[in-house]
Order: C-alpha cells, then structure tokens, then sequence
C-alpha cells in the first residue's frame, strides 16, 4: 500500500519546509531555538496545511526526543498521563516531545493540568491551533510558552511542492504521466495557503487522468473541477470569518470598491449571506451616516431583496450595497455622538429632565402645576430656543458636523434660524 503523498513529501529538514520565512530564514528567532536543540514550549499559531505538525517533527528529530502526537478534539488527560508513563524509560530516552493539536479544544482544567508536567520537564509541549491563542488557550500554559504565527503559503511558494508531488506521482504512474502548462501554479493558487490541500489535490488530479496518446494527461480543466473552492479559508465562527468580516467592513469605510466586492465575493462563496448583510446595515449608519442618510433605506432594500432571493442571485443586491457603501461620501459623526453620549450615561453624567419636557402628568403633582413646555412648531422656522438636556449637561456637545456637503448645508441651516455659530 503507497503512503500518502502528504505524507511521502513531508519535508526532512527545515530548509525544505515550503514558506514560513519569517520563521525559518537564516538568523531567524525559531530557526536558531530548532538548530540549537532547545527544550522551549511553544505555541504554533496559524492555518491549517502551512508546516506546524512539520516543524514539530523537526524539532523532536533536532532535540532527539520522542514524539508523541495527540489530537485535543479526541484525547483526553488520561491520554496524556499515559505518555508521561513512559518518561524515564527505554522508550523515551531523550525525554518526551508532546505535539497536542488543535489545542483550543482542551478546556481550561485539561489545559491547567498540562502545567505540572511541563514545570518538572518531564514533558516538552508543542501545542497548534488554527484560533487566536490569546483568546483560546489559558494565560498560565501561554506564559510559560513561546507563540509563533505560522502565515498562509504564497501560490509561489506553494509551487516547488506541488511540482515535487507532480514528479512523485510521475514516478508512481504506471503509464508515462504529463500536465498542462501552468497547472503546478494553479493547483497552488487554488490551495488557499494549505500545502496539505495542494498536495492532495494532486494525489486526486492523478487517479483521474485522463488516458492520452497512450499515456495519463492531467488537465487545467479537470485541476479547477478538483481544487474548486479550495482556496477559501473560511470556518464560521473561527477567526477567518472575523478576518474576512473585518476586512470588508474596513475596506467599505476605507471607500475601496474593488476590496469591499472581493470580501464580499468570498463570503458569498461560502454561502454566508448573513454575515455581509449584517455588516452593510452597520456600515451604512457606521461609516456613511449623515453624510448620505438615504445610504440606510437603500441598504436596507437590498439586503431584504438578497434575502428573499438567496444565492445565487442574492450576489446582485449585495454587490449593488457594497458598490454603494463604499463610493458614498464618509461620515462618523452618528458613530462619535451616540459613543459620547452613552459614556456619559455609564458615567452616571445624567440628571432629572428638564421640567418643560416631563411627562404631561407631572402637571397635576406638586405646587408648580404649569410646565413651561414651549411647543416649537409654533414658531417661526418650527423652531425655539428652550433647554433640553438636563442641568448637568446642558452645555455638552454631543454631535459634530461632519466635513461632507449635507451636513454642512443643515448646519448652515440651523446656524441662520438660530442665529449662532453650531
């Protein structure tokens, strides 16, 4: 039975690892701590397929311990506990190397028992996860560890694997096996970052040649149909989806059309309508506001159109919001206002209300029965001086016009009814 080609091609030695340069490169931090045999915990941070399972075989090969690998979404303690009875033994004579994946699956009292261990050395802990660390593992196992961010892998660098995994299955074939040109960088632009996926798309490309002048063809046509959305990274709920989600709310507010439609675009892709949706409503009074007030009923409009329709045709009124959104005038004067006026509220910056703007009832109790409420579309302009905000606060100025031409034409407006600078 052949291994898997993942498997057979798995780098030996760091300078075959396929990216990670930041890490890796001569002189780096990582690279110097593998080469010196260092006994140092750490923390491998990043997507799936980008070398960390890798690089912890290096390490263990480097400091010539045992590996031991455990997977936190099936392992428990006691898996753990059995490892360690096994330290101080014929089968662990340099000590134990424990690669724990997926760590953010260990609950916080599985997490705090790994410290013992650690603390006495009879365990060195390499633990990876495809969340934050910061927000999943527990602050006393990542004070004792080192953090490292394992980056997605550039279609260029991804490119020499995926010609290795091509030469491998050619040597495999049992019949002369060839590709169309370009295919290797294609496959490793549609990966996504993940080598792994890369890999195993080329391992599946080749069952399905295709039989040509009596040898095995592997075609672009057929390498899309195998790798068809593989180069999303996207786990609803995980970081991905905040990534994209923060990204297209950025590029909107930033008024990069082009941008806000690629995030848009990968969502859809996912088939996650919600998530976009629930950023343009936001964007719309976030980012535009009062400098295009007519942005939110228009957004709006095409989100409930989008979710009447669904995918595919959804695309369409979420493109039309997102085009909108982003090449509207700016304003966070919405956003500035209401976030002064509910710190001043948490504050306990409040006071009664004025007396003119009490409920009518409060004119039938106590010895001033009249309520002084000056009822404004009486007046010329619907307009007249009196006090609204309580004593307190009757100074605070809370909004600020913005810079666009529609607040600036109502705040010439209101400055010539009331006759002062606003």
């Amino acid at each position: 039975m052949q291994r898997p080609l993942a498997d057979e091609i798995r780098p030996k030695t760091l300078d075959e690892v396929v990216g990670q340069r930041h890490l890796l490169a001569p002189g780096a931090v990582l690279r110097r701590l593998i080469e010196g045999g260092t006994e140092a915990n750490m923390v491998f941070y990043g997507p799936s397929g980008t070398g960390k399972t890798t690089i912890a075989n290096l390490v263990a090969q480097q400091t010539h311990k045992t590996l031991y690998r455990l997977n936190a979404t099936t392992a428990s303690l006691q898996d753990v506990k059995a490892i360690l009875a096994e330290t101080d033994t014929l089968l662990t004579p340099g000590g134990v190397l424990l690669y724990l994946d997926e760590i953010q699956y260990f609950n916080k009292k599985q997490q705090q028992s790994l410290l013992e261990f650690m603390e006495n050395g009879k365990l060195t802990l390499i633990a990876s996860t495809t969340e934050n660390p910061y927000f999943y593992v527990y602050s006393a196992l990542l004070s004792r560890s080192t953090v490292f961010e394992f980056k997605a892998v550039s279609p260029q660098e991804a490119e020499p694997a995926v010609l290795r995994a091509l030469e491998i299955q050619k040597q495999r074939s049992p019949l002369p096996l060839s590709w169309e040109e370009g295919l290797p960088l294609q496959i490793a632009a549609a990966c996504g970052g993940d080598v792994r996926k890369a890999i195993n798309a080329v391992e599946l490309l080749s069952s399905a040649a295709r039989p040509r002048n009596g040898g095995l063809f592997l075609s672009r046509e057929d390498a899309a149909q195998v790798s068809q959305r593989s180069a999303m990274r996207y786990d609803k709920g995980g970081d991905a989806l905040y990534d994209i989600a923060s990204a297209f709310m950025k590029s909107l507010r930033g008024s990069d059309p082009d941008a806000a439609l690629h995030y848009l675009a990968r969502f859809l892709e996912a088939g996650d309508l919600v998530t976009p949706c629930r950023r343009l409503l936001c964007s719309a009074s976030e980012d535009v506001g009062m400098a295009y007030p007519q942005a939110v009923a228009i957004v709006k409009a095409c989100v409930d159109t989008a979710m009447q329709l669904g995918l595919p045709e959804a695309q369409l009124p979420l493109a039309q919001a997102a085009i909108l959104l982003a090449t509207a005038p700016k304003s966070n004067s919405v956003t500035e206002g209401i976030g002064k006026a509910r710190a001043d509220v948490r504050a306990g910056r409040t006071g009664d209300v004025p007396r003119q703007l009490q409920n009518v009832h409060a004119d039938t109790t106590g010895f001033d029965n009249q309520q002084h409420y000056r009822y404004p579309h009486l007046f010329p302009g619907h307009w007249v001086d009196q006090q609204y905000l309580p004593d307190a606060l009757k100074d605070v100025k809370y909004y600020q016009w913005g810079e666009n031409k529609t607040e600036q034409a109502a705040k010439a407006y209101w400055e010539k009814l009331k006759g002062k600078d606003l």
